[in-house]
């Protein structure tokens, strides 16, 4: 059986592989890979719940409690806008199962659906397959683990970097050739934007897609984007032509030289550590 007093034990959900990750509680020790394995995904998610399960076991995770942190890909987030005569939840529920349903064409039952719910302000919202979710529980029940969180990558990572954002800054993350880009204006989430990264994206490309997703919402140009993930360096600084006043920010610059995997990443994506 795994030991380890003071240690978390979280697992990354990539579109095709897994990782199992020991990282300390409070930062003192860096995270540690434990076990990794790669999987073809499928509609039912079969594939990857007996690599989960064969992961799991062989690590001896019995008694247990796992975190898990899913790829973007894997999920949806969107913004709610609550109706106007909003008065109970089950008011603001529907709002976002109706969005929900009109930006993806997909039948909301189908799906795990958690918000920062609000009545009288707009919000975001994340959903996640329910037939996902009962393969990482199932696969945790057969190993003797307790599956205690379940969050998107995103949603790891704003939450750990939320109070280092700037006032005039946006913020996004990048994993896996997928940037989710969020605009915000005064402190809160104003649009959220997933944008497949391109073949040499640089400086200028971002420029770019942050000028044209301001324009969309109509919001100002943000002065600063903040992003976390493993950055091109072609994207951080800008190019040799012309002058960009907007800079880019890399907060979790300890991942840059990291020997993680993609999946390893993932598990690591929001712990102090």
């Amino acid at each position: 059986m795994l030991k380890g007093w003071g240690q978390q034990l979280r697992v990354g959900v990539g579109s095709h592989a897994l990782s199992l990750l020991s990282v300390g509680r409070w930062g003192r020790k860096p995270p540690r890979v434990l076990a990794e394995c790669s999987y073809m995904a499928d509609e039912e998610h079969a594939a990857l719940g007996t690599a989960l399960r064969g992961l799991l076991q062989e690590a001896g995770v019995a008694g247990r409690s796992l975190s898990f942190v899913l790829a973007d890909e894997l999920v949806r987030l969107w913004q709610v806008t609550p109706p106007a005569n909003a008065a109970r939840m089950a008011d603001i529920e529907a709002a976002a199962a109706l969005r929900f349903h009109s930006l993806y064409g997909e039948a909301p039952a189908a799906w795990q659906l958690s918000a920062d719910w609000h009545a009288s302000q707009p919000f975001y919202a994340a959903a996640m397959p329910r037939k996902l979710l009962a393969v990482l529980g199932q696969a945790c029940a057969d190993s003797g683990a307790a599956m205690v969180e379940v969050r998107p990558h995103f949603v790891a990572l704003w939450n750990r970097w939320q109070g280092a954002i700037g006032r005039e800054a946006w913020f996004g993350v990048l994993h896996d050739k997928l940037l989710t880009l969020a605009a915000i204006e005064d402190g809160q989430l104003r649009a959220l934007r997933p944008l497949p990264l391109p073949a040499g994206a640089d400086h200028y490309w971002l420029g770019q897609m942050v000028r044209r997703e301001a324009l969309l919402f109509n919001l100002a140009l943000p002065k600063t984007v903040q992003l976390c993930g493993v950055l091109p360096a072609a994207l951080v600084k800008p190019g040799a032509g012309g002058k960009d006043e907007m800079s880019c920010i890399h907060l979790d610059a300890g991942v840059q030289g990291s020997s993680f995997s993609a999946a390893s990443l993932l598990a690591w994506a929001g712990s102090a550590a």
